[in-house]
């Protein structure tokens, strides 16, 4: 029944746990997906109803149990089909940061 339960998570239930599996908080996870994090919170808290669970590390391990995050080695997971798969931690290096400065940081001091 367990194996029944998680097969009707979405892919977006999914990939906002597997981003959870490796630490990313609601509001990086809604920078990655591009959602709020209230969005990226609902998904969570959908797929902690469907599996029974009272909280995201429970959900994370209970899809562990089950196989369904194998892979919590720091890569991201796989986005579903609808957006595109963010860039490998390697290529985020280099690139600018998706964070805006603030006001006062942008500001050359005198």
């Amino acid at each position: 029944m367990e194996t029944l339960l998680m097969k009707t998570l979405t892919p977006r239930e999914l990939t906002c746990l597997g981003w959870a599996a490796i630490g990313k908080t609601s509001w990086e996870m809604g920078v990655i997906l591009g959602l709020t994090e209230r969005t990226v919170n609902f998904h969570i808290h959908n797929a902690c109803k469907k599996l029974q669970v009272h909280s995201r590390q429970a959900a994370i391990t209970a899809l562990l149990r089950a196989g369904m995050l194998p892979n919590i080695t720091g890569h991201p997971p796989p986005a579903p089909s609808k957006t595109p798969a963010p860039a490998t931690p390697e290529m985020r290096l280099h690139e600018p940061s998706p964070f805006p400065r603030p006001a006062h940081a942008a500001a050359p001091k005198s």
